[in-house]
């Protein structure tokens, strides 16, 4: 499925639920630390709750960020939850305590996950996409957002004559 293709085009190819007579919803997943939410965070999002039903949004708590990141995010798990939450893209929000996509599957049972193209080709995700095809869950490379992130960001809060 091209990365344009709609919840409706998605859900057109997905079996019907059994009795229901009717098409089974497109649950969606991406995660992230989502520390001082910025445009490519919110166009990630918007783009992939046009392409499900339903999106559910992990978000990394601190003490994955600072075991993974060794660093402190500067705003708190509860906060960046609320502001994701306030989101009108966004259905659900769920801790995200744990690198291992397959896991959150296994709890979550998303058909479609959304994750930003810096990870394509790396050996995780390269066997993320082996086990997913055999589940039938589609993996959505979006674009990396270069001019704006949360690392350049926090650069620029530390050092404002370089920005």
């Amino acid at each position: 499925m091209t990365m344009n293709a709609t919840a409706t085009q998605l859900r057109a190819t997905r079996p019907a639920t059994a009795g229901a007579g009717r098409k089974e919803e497109l649950v969606g997943y991406t995660a992230g630390v989502f520390d001082m939410l910025h445009v490519g965070h919110v166009r990630l999002l918007e783009q992939a709750r046009e392409r499900c039903d339903r999106l559910i949004v992990g978000v990394t708590t601190d003490e994955l960020c600072e075991r993974r990141k060794h660093k402190t995010p500067i705003v708190p798990y509860a906060d960046r939850v609320a502001v994701l939450r306030a989101l009108r893209c966004v259905d659900e929000v769920v801790p995200q305590s744990h690198m291992d996509r397959l896991a959150a599957w296994e709890r979550l049972r998303f058909g479609i996950t959304f994750v930003g193209d810096d990870w394509q080709g790396t050996g995780s995700w390269r066997a993320y996409e082996q086990s997913f095809a055999r589940l039938g869950v589609e993996i959505v490379y979006f674009p990396y957002t270069t001019h704006v992130s949360s690392t350049l960001l926090r650069s620029r809060l530390k050092h404002p004559s370089a920005a």
